[in-house]
């Protein structure tokens, strides 16, 4: 996916005061911040279901699968926000085209850690589940931390 997917990374609205706009550039998004407590993870899937069902009510094909791995993308990016940094966190979501842009920031300048592949490894698979599905993520520093930004498919290939 092409740098055109990405969100401007200063059009983060940490207030939460852009949810469910247009973006002005055609896409529609949502943005919401939270607390970094473990909360902030069955929050961030909320949010992101509701915002793909209006947007498939809207018009656009958006199947179950679909809503299931996005939620799945944001939980593990916000997951690792809330467990890696001490502040709060946020995320945007655009629909641009075929695709959603899920944009999670936090307030640590480190970037994540993506481990080898390893199926006797107990956890920390997060950003290889998030690389899977999106094709993989960009990272961006933030005047107060960071911002990691996934392109996932609206309507991946079928398997």
């Amino acid at each position: 996916m092409g740098g055109s997917m990405r969100p401007d990374h200063a059009a983060v609205d940490r207030t939460g005061r852009g949810r469910g706009q247009d973006a002005g550039d055609g896409a529609m998004r949502v943005s919401e911040s939270f607390p970094g407590t473990g909360g902030a993870i069955a929050a961030a899937r909320q949010v992101t279901g509701n915002f793909l069902r209006t947007t498939g009510a809207r018009g656009a094909a958006v199947t179950d699968a679909t809503v299931r791995d996005a939620m799945l993308v944001v939980s593990e990016l916000v997951t690792n926000a809330v467990k890696h940094t001490d502040g709060p966190c946020g995320i945007e979501l655009r629909i641009i085209g075929d695709a959603m842009a899920i944009a999670v920031w936090d307030t640590s300048p480190q970037p994540p850690l993506p481990r080898e592949p390893d199926p006797a490894r107990i956890g920390q698979h997060g950003m290889e589940i998030v690389s899977v599905l999106c094709g993989g993520f960009s990272v961006a520093q933030l005047p107060s931390g960071k911002q990691i930004t996934a392109n996932l498919p609206l309507n991946p290939p079928a398997a």
